[in-house]
């Protein structure tokens, strides 16, 4: 999620004229669910108390959903539990080829910051992480690596960047672990569109330039060192897209280009990217009490949902 006060930040978006071979597998043809998507957000946003990191019952209620919804679709499930001042905390974690070594995270948050719904920030991206989910269960994609789809506590403030993150602790087990990760596709914010001109915001006049004004594209978030990923998932994710896609890089996870849990995934080098509808930069409900399902496009949502879907099932 992007935060205010990183707006200081010079942003340098690149563009890399990089091909990629692609690999001879069956094309799987798969549509995200509107209804399931808006069902999921429905849920998570009618918790209450809401699921913040104080609110242990309602964060215990929205892990064990979205436990309960992997497990529905045939993934094998576990959770990944660490305490902080006494309280203990989930992430949990469903896996799709879990015989293969090689490992591709697909991530979303759960919890949200103070006392607001978290339509978009951020049930938005565990509805996505929930449906791309039963996609690929569904699909069952032939596939020369594993997949695992993890929900996270604890990314919002005030465990923002530290090591208490749910991001942080399962990025480093992997580490620990000598786990290959091909990357991490974090979902962070995929639910907020405006087909006004105008509705898009930017930090710098040098982006107003280069990037469209009207609020309807989802962006793809990486790191410029890790360029050649980058490009490839968003050129697996424009391909035949519904949505206008985007792609934007940054120097280093200082600033806006590290909002998100995908931000510990390259404190321990591995390749990841968020995809990301650009937060405050256009949700004007951006932690905020009107952060609420109703402002949600569903259609556009599943866009991105599919988008992923293509690039998640051809990445290596």
């Amino acid at each position: 999620m992007f935060k205010r006060h990183c707006y200081l930040l010079l942003l340098v978006p690149i563009w890399l004229n990089c091909s990629f071979s692609s690999v001879n597998r069956p094309v799987v043809k798969m549509k995200a669910s509107i209804d399931r998507l808006r069902e999921d957000v429905s849920f998570l946003t009618k918790l209450a108390p809401p699921r913040k990191y104080s609110n242990l019952k309602s964060l215990d209620r929205a892990a064990t959903f979205i436990e309960e919804e992997f497990a529905g679709a045939g993934l094998n499930t576990q959770k990944q539990n660490w305490k902080v001042a006494g309280n203990e905390y989930s992430n949990v974690i469903a896996s799709y080829n879990a015989d293969k070594k090689e490992r591709l995270i697909i991530g979303a948050h759960y919890d949200v910051c103070g006392d607001q719904a978290g339509a978009d920030d951020n049930a938005s991206g565990v509805a996505g992480l929930l449906e791309i989910a039963r996609m690929i269960a569904k699909a069952k994609p032939q596939l020369n690596y594993r997949i695992d789809f993890v929900a996270y506590s604890l990314e919002e403030p005030p465990y923002f960047d530290t090591e208490n993150m749910g991001s942080f602790i399962h990025a480093k087990s992997l580490k620990e672990a000598n786990v290959p990760v091909i990357g991490m596709l974090c979902f962070e914010m995929i639910g907020y569109f405006s087909d006004k001109p105008g509705s898009q915001e930017f930090p710098t006049p040098q982006l107003k330039q280069l990037y469209p004004n009207t609020g309807n594209f989802i962006i793809v978030v990486g790191l410029q060192r890790q360029a050649g990923f980058n490009e490839k998932v968003y050129s697996l994710m424009r391909k035949d897209a519904a949505i206008d896609v985007q792609t934007i890089s940054f120097p280093s996870a200082v600033g806006l280009g590290g909002l998100s849990d995908h931000r510990n995934y390259w404190h321990f080098g591995f390749p990841a990217v968020m995809i990301n509808d650009t937060s405050f930069l256009r949700n004007p409900n951006y932690h905020k009490a009107s952060d609420t399902i109703k402002t949600l496009d569903f259609a556009k949502m599943a866009a991105v949902v599919d988008a992923t879907f293509n690039a998640a099932i051809h990445l290596k």
